[in-house]
């Protein structure tokens, strides 16, 4: 099968188009023939080598997180897929290898596809979703009348992470520039700042939780400085926690270096009686399903940017690099 590769960690690498081994069927396992691709910045931080005091991938591995696809071969074990299933995934860690024609999943890190949707559009979801489901659901256990602060919102998390937020019950403020405006009005925001011109921090306060996605250190301290007592920030871009360390089962020297790279953002929390919390989404295939419900139900939509072919998966991902897309970027694999 054809396969994007990380041949080496580096920034200024790129991916390989290659031939590559198609995967081993474990017993719990389903094969998907890959339609769609996800693109996520996540792909880029993985091939940079960001994560890999955290997540060793050993090169050549193949990169890429979200899948759309149907099942062509099950595990022995399987008992929720058949083969024709249309289904969509967020791969487990260490299960990566989406941008490829073939990937082998857990059962239980996929869900049906949403009836509703394209294998493009629906590729464009898991990653996102998950992590916008995590945050508030899981995490924030946000309810009706609580309000909540997200940043990027015409992001991709963001773009999810609205229409969420507002179907939980709660007020949103978001930030975007000017002529994304109307595209998070649209999705349900209440409250909107321009970032180029605005400055969040003079117009929230009180705020329950905040979904923060900024690795400025000056835009962490102000997102705190909006929570009423008690109040979570949650952080997609770290630094990571001792918590975090000890869900992903990391040995105790690395919880350590966890500890103290995070006490700084965690002292400033406690100062002002609030909450820093990390968040690195994982694979989960029942909440995906919960999605599922959400989108057949027009509760929540994709916002998709830019599909690309296969072949320009560097573009693609180059593009995210930018932080200027609306919503998702995908590639096209069949």
């Amino acid at each position: 099968m054809k396969a994007f590769i990380v041949k080496r960690y580096g920034k200024n690498e790129k991916l390989h188009l290659t031939d590559w081994t198609e995967p081993i069927v474990k017993e719990n396992d389903v094969l998907v023939q890959v339609h769609s691709a996800g693109v996520n910045l996540l792909d880029s931080l993985i091939r940079n080598g960001e994560f890999k005091l955290f997540l060793p991938y050993k090169p050549p591995f193949v990169n890429g997180h979200d899948v759309a696809g149907v099942v062509t071969k099950v595990g022995s074990k399987v008992s929720k897929f058949k083969v024709g299933d249309e289904v969509y995934s967020r791969v487990s860690d260490y299960r990566i290898g989406t941008f490829a024609e073939y990937i082998s999943i857990d059962e239980n890190d996929v869900a049906l596809k949403p009836k509703n949707l394209s294998m493009e559009e629906a590729s464009s979801i898991p990653l996102v979703g998950l992590t916008a489901w995590q945050a508030l659901v899981e995490i924030g256990k946000i309810k009706k009348g609580q309000k909540v602060f997200i940043q990027a919102g015409s992001g991709g998390v963001g773009t999810f992470a609205i229409q969420l937020a507002k179907h939980l019950g709660a007020f949103v403020a978001t930030t975007t520039s000017a002529k994304n405006i109307d595209l998070v009005k649209s999705l349900g925001a209440d409250l909107i700042i321009d970032y180029k011109t605005e400055d969040f921090e003079t117009k929230l306060k009180e705020y329950d939780l905040v979904l923060h996605s900024n690795r400025d250190t000056k835009i962490l301290e102000k997102s705190l400085s909006i929570l009423k007592p008690d109040g979570q920030l949650i952080s997609l871009v770290g630094p990571p926690t001792p918590e975090f360390a000890n869900q992903i089962g990391l040995p105790w020297y690395l919880k350590l270096v966890t500890k103290l790279i995070s006490l700084s953002a965690k002292k400033k929390a406690q100062k002002l009686n609030t909450n820093f919390v990390f968040l690195f989404m994982r694979a989960e295939g029942k909440q995906l399903g919960e999605i599922t419900k959400l989108i057949e139900a027009d509760i929540s939509k994709p916002v998709i940017d830019k599909v690309f072919p296969f072949v320009q998966t560097n573009e693609a991902l180059s593009y995210v690099e930018t932080g200027r897309s609306r919503g998702k970027v995908v590639v096209k694999v069949k």
